[in-house]
Parts: C-alpha cells; sequence; structure tokens
C-alpha cells in the first residue's frame, strides 16, 4: 500500500540501489514530472532522480486538485517517508519552490531534513504575504504563460491541447493564489537559489530573501536567461545541482 501511495506521487527517473542521494524535484504551476526526465544524464550516476507527480495531469488527470499548496505539501511529505534512510535533496522551479520549501519543513519538522533545499525562480515566503491574487481569463493567462515560456505558443495554438493544459493550469494558480507564506520554523539545511537574470517576475534582490528561511547557508546562483532559464541552462544548472548533491552544504556557489 504504502509503495502504491509513493509511486501516485513520485516519478522516478533513475532510482537504483546505488543512489545514494535522491533528487526530489517539483514542478512550476501547470507543469508536469516529465519536465525533468532528463535530468539523470546530467548528474553523477549515484544521483537519483524522482519528479512529483501533481493530480490532474499526465496519468494522474481525472484526479482533483489538492485543497491547498500546504495540503499539497503534506501529501508529498508523507509519500516522501520511504526514502527516510537517504540523503534528499529538494529542487522546485516558480510555485514548485514554494512546494518544496514547505515539504523541507514538514521533513524538518519529522526529524529528516533534506540535506539541501534548492529554489528556482520564485519569491521568498516573506515576499508572499502580501501578493496580490492573479485573477485573469485563459486568454490572458496563456498571454502571460507565453510571455515567460516562448516554447509554449504551439502548444496553446492548439485547441486541442490549450484544452487539456488549462484545468492544471488554472488549478495550480489558485493554489498559488491562496498560499500567502508567513513565517515558519527555520531550516537547518543549505539552501540554494537558482534565478535567470532577465527574468521579468523574480530579481536577483528578490531572490536573496530565501536566506531567511534557513540557519544554514545560503548561496544565489544567476544565469542568463528569463523565468525558464533551466532550460537553456540545463548542462550549467545541472553541473551546479551535481555539487550540491555531492557535497550538499560544503559546496560555494558563485554569483
Amino acid at each position: 500500500m504504502r509503495t502504491r501511495v509513493r509511486d501516485r506521487w513520485l516519478r522516478r527517473f533513475r532510482d537504483g540501489e546505488g543512489c545514494t542521494t535522491k533528487l526530489v524535484c517539483f514542478p512550476h504551476a501547470g507543469g508536469w514530472a516529465s519536465a525533468y526526465r532528463t535530468w539523470p544524464a546530467g548528474l553523477p550516476a549515484d544521483v537519483g532522480v524522482l519528479a512529483v507527480r501533481y493530480p490532474g495531469r499526465e496519468d494522474r488527470i481525472g484526479e482533483p486538485s489538492p485543497s491547498s499548496l500546504e495540503a499539497l505539501a503534506d501529501d508529498v511529505a508523507d509519500a516522501l517517508d520511504e526514502q527516510a534512510g537517504h540523503r534528499l535533496v529538494l529542487f522546485g522551479h516558480s510555485m514548485g519552490a514554494s512546494v518544496a520549501y514547505e515539504v523541507a519543513v514538514r521533513l524538518h519538522q519529522r526529524g529528516r531534513p533534506p540535506v539541501a533545499l534548492c529554489v528556482s525562480a520564485r519569491l521568498p515566503p516573506k515576499a508572499l504575504v502580501d501578493q496580490p491574487r492573479f485573477d485573469a481569463t485563459d486568454d490572458e493567462i496563456i498571454a502571460a504563460i507565453v510571455r515567460q515560456d516562448e516554447s509554449r505558443t504551439e502548444v496553446f495554438a492548439d485547441l486541442e491541447l490549450r484544452e487539456f493544459a488549462l484545468p492544471a493550469i488554472r488549478a495550480d494558480l489558485e493554489l498559488v493564489n491562496d498560499y500567502r507564506g508567513g513565517p515558519r520554523p527555520a531550516l537547518d539545511c543549505p539552501v540554494f537559489g537558482y534565478a535567470g537574470e532577465s527574468d521579468a517576475a523574480v530579481g536577483r534582490e528578490q531572490m536573496r530573501g530565501w536566506a531567511d528561511v534557513t540557519r544554514g547557508p545560503f548561496r544565489l546562483r544567476v544565469f542568463p536567461g528569463g523565468h525558464f532559464y533551466l532550460r537553456t541552462e540545463e548542462t550549467r544548472l545541472l553541473t551546479a545541482m551535481a555539487q550540491v548533491c555531492i557535497r550538499g552544504g560544503r559546496y560555494e556557489t558563485p554569483g
């Protein structure tokens, strides 16, 4: 039963017996676990790559969205119970960074904190307290997504794909709208921030606010590109991530 719960929540792109460290990846709003399918090739063979499978997309298409981002984090933390004997590194992009952070808080409270928390292109919790809601029509949502990620233009030009993708995107935006961060117990693990230098949504100084969530070290790395820099800079990002997975908080990130 526990294995079925884990498999429902986690897609394992590499998870063999030799994987002493597990990198758990959290997709952005509207994103899919399969976005991380290429990551094992850029990481050492002893680093497992697992991606969180949010409800309402891919092979969980018929499942309802979680009631809140915090409830989503509860479920993912439960699914990670079977990974308790492994070194876990959490990586989240955009909305996924908030989910990864909330999961890190829960793992910390359970006495098994991750080796490191890696957050990408997302405002820190304290900056979300007074964030206005993003209420928009389908066309406005699509326009906002395409501004940040031009690769999605063809997807939304196809009416069938558009209708398939929009429900998950809207459900995730509701989670983002309702999540307001706020004070949480400080983490003990190091936190690593990653950002695109031309990201109009999240600036370098805003990313530095993630330093406040931990008693451990914080390092920020800025890459060329916008909000989805991690696609064009995947090789360089994974080189940095490999060092985090291998050395944890002893890794000094430039930038």
